[in-house]
């Protein structure tokens, strides 16, 4: 039976307790430009290239999110060069939570965002 659902992935959300802290640091992370005066809750789309999209969602005020944090990375982002990627987010002062792990193949370190959320940068 063909299935009705894509075999592609349109959004990640990651919830977030504060909203326009989070969007400079995502926005800073890639490198893209923001204006914090433009951000409005409760949610905020970061432009990403090709079909995924990531929104970075505060929810409604009224709400507390507790958010669980995992030990394991929601998701990755791409580099051409590793040692690249870790010197520059070493030297935004981002969290990061393991060295540089290198494979034949394929490298990758993580870091945390301000929510504790672990996300992996790698190459491959």
């Amino acid at each position: 039976m063909k299935s009705p659902i894509m075999n592609q992935i349109n959004t990640i959300f990651v919830h977030v307790s504060n909203l326009k802290e989070s969007v400079q640091w995502y926005s800073e992370l890639l490198g893209l430009e923001y204006e914090l005066e433009k951000v409005i809750a409760p949610v905020y789309n970061i432009n990403i290239n090709h079909h995924t999209g990531l929104t970075l969602d505060a929810g409604p005020e009224d709400i507390i999110k507790n958010s669980r944090t995992n030990d394991c990375p929601l998701f990755n982002f791409h580099t051409e060069d590793i040692d690249v990627a870790f010197n520059y987010v070493e030297n935004m002062g981002y969290n990061i939570v393991s060295s540089i792990i290198r494979f034949d193949d394929f490298s990758f370190f993580t870091i945390k965002d301000p929510d504790e959320n672990i996300i992996m940068i790698c190459t491959g």
